[in-house]
């Protein structure tokens, strides 16, 4: 698997599951009908912020990631991040190898620490892989999100020093 810079010319692979996933409602707090235009601008980020893909030796789109200051002026060093795995691929590393790689690009562009502000607590396989790798929950907005199966559950906010 290769993570590299994502390009305008990934969004046509990029949009299907990214819609799948949005459109679900289960792990974004994006407008289930998102549109495609302003979707790609929400996603796709100008430098300094980065959105990457992971590709097989195929070239086949497995995932993404977008990575950015949390905050700006006097909070700007704190640094997040989002995935998505078009769910085909899922299960085979491609959101583990996507977050090793947004840790370690806050890293080396100077962050003190990464902050993600709304996991939702029913996404388990999020929450597992993120306290895998070092992130701790510091508190949970109760019936913060309005799961579609589940009704309304916790927002975490999650964080790990750099």
């Amino acid at each position: 698997m290769l993570i590299r810079e994502a390009t305008s010319g990934d969004w046509a692979a990029i949009w299907p599951f990214f819609h799948e996933i949005v459109a679900a409602g289960e792990t974004f707090t994006y407008p289930l009908d998102l549109a495609e235009k302003e979707a790609s601008s929400w996603w796709l980020l100008e430098s300094p912020s980065r959105t990457v893909v992971a590709v097989d030796d195929d070239g086949t789109v497995l995932g993404t990631a977008k990575m950015n200051n949390n905050h700006m002026g006097n909070g700007a060093h704190i640094a997040s991040a989002s995935y998505m795995v078009d769910p085909g691929h899922s299960g085979q590393g491609v959101g583990r190898a996507l977050c090793a790689y947004t840790l370690d690009w806050a890293r080396s562009a100077g962050f003190r620490a990464m902050q993600f502000n709304a996991v939702v607590e029913t996404n388990t396989h999020a929450v597992r892989l993120y306290h895998s790798l070092g992130f701790e929950i510091l508190g949970t907005l109760p019936e913060g999100f309005d799961h579609p199966k589940r009704g309304f559950v916790g927002l975490h906010i999650m964080y790990r020093r750099l």
